[in-house]
Order: C-alpha cells, then structure tokens, then sequence
C-alpha cells in the first residue's frame, strides 16, 4: 500500500492504530514517552507494539528539555526519530546536542502553546538536525491566510508535516495550495482491544491511497 504524501501518525497508543496505519502505508508512527503525558506508552507495551509493524519508521515523542531524561528516554526506546516541542524560546543547543546521537529530528511546534509570531522567529533559524517541522495544534485553529503566509515561510526552510485543518474532503486541496511535505494525524484510544472505529483517521488515509 502506499500514500500520496508522507504520513505521520502522532500519539499511537495501541497495536490496532499501529498495525492499520502500517498496513496503509504511513511513513511515521509516533508514540509518547513522557510518563505524565495522556498518551504514554511504556517502554514494554512499545516494545511488543513495535515488533508487530514493518516497513514505517518510529518516532519517540518528548516534551522532555533535559538532555540525561532525553538519553534514557533514547536508550529505553531506541526510537528511528526523536520528535522535540518547540515554543518561544527553543533550546537551540538542546537540538544541537541530541544530534550527535545519529537521530533525525522531528521539531514539533503546538499552536495552542505558539503564536505565528513565535512560529515565524522558529523559522528564522538554522536548526541543521531537524529532519521535520511539524505544526500541530491542541485546539481547533482554521488555516486562514494569516497561518497559510507563515507556513510558506516555514516550508521554505525545512520539510512541514502539518497536523491541522485536515478532513478527508479537504486534504487533496490543502496537499495541493500548500507547500507541505506531509501530513500528520492523530491515533485515538480502543474501545476494547480489538474493537477500534478509525473515524476520520481512515477517511483521510483513504482519500491518500494511491490509484
């Protein structure tokens, strides 16, 4: 199976997210390590979850800002891609120092938490480890010509994965006005295990299989 644009899948927190999104092609599954985050996935349960997906790359999510918890959280998971969160004042010598662990960076910016003003100073800046900017948002933000200008800007810099605004009726329109390299979307919690309705996840993945 394969995708129009690259995908990626932020929060998984269990193996019928994993196994469906895999087999639809995403490129990315990520999973939260922080221990306090709603999502987190211990390190055994991702383990067990890891060992059922092939061919998708695995992205440990932090909020973590100390370089010893980030080690151990690298060490514990040996994720393919570690995923930082930006805001105002991002630790331009954090990033500088994780990329000397051979990990792409994935620089995830919250516009619940980040201002288009903060976003446009993010994208002044030279961050050479970050293999992605993505741009999510915890609340509901329209993609208004405000946030359209400032993610152009961005994506003249690094490769945007953009995880907001999307529909399974608009992401043909928005893949193709925007100057994105990707999409990212969010995994929801089971029911029961086994028992999963993938909403408008799958509506969005199927609109981007390929012919």
């Amino acid at each position: 199976m394969a995708l129009q644009t690259t995908v990626k899948i932020s929060g998984v927190t269990n193996l019928s997210d994993a196994r469906y999104c895999a087999g639809m092609g995403v490129a990315m599954l990520g999973f939260v390590m922080d221990e306090t985050a709603p999502n987190y996935v211990d390190p055994n349960t991702f383990s067990a979850m890891r060992g059922w997906v092939a061919g998708v790359q695995i992205v440990g999510e932090t909020s973590a800002t100390d370089p010893e918890l980030i080690e151990k959280l690298l060490t514990d998971y040996q994720p393919d891609l570690l995923q930082l969160e930006a805001n105002g004042e991002t630790n331009a010598a954090l990033i500088h120092y994780l990329a000397r662990f051979g990990k792409p960076l994935i620089l995830r910016a919250d516009l619940a938490n980040v201002t288009l003003g903060q976003l446009d100073t993010l994208a002044a800046q030279s961050f050479e480890p970050i293999a992605y900017f993505l741009v999510e948002s915890q609340s509901i933000i329209p993609l208004d010509a405000s946030l359209i200008a400032t993610l152009t800007r961005l994506a003249a810099r690094y490769p945007v994965l953009l995880g907001i605004g999307l529909s399974g009726q608009n992401v043909q329109d928005v893949l193709t006005s925007l100057p994105i390299t990707g999409i990212a979307l969010t995994g929801s919690h089971e029911e029961r295990p086994g028992s999963k309705d993938f909403g408008e996840l799958m509506d969005i993945l199927e609109v981007l299989e390929e012919d």
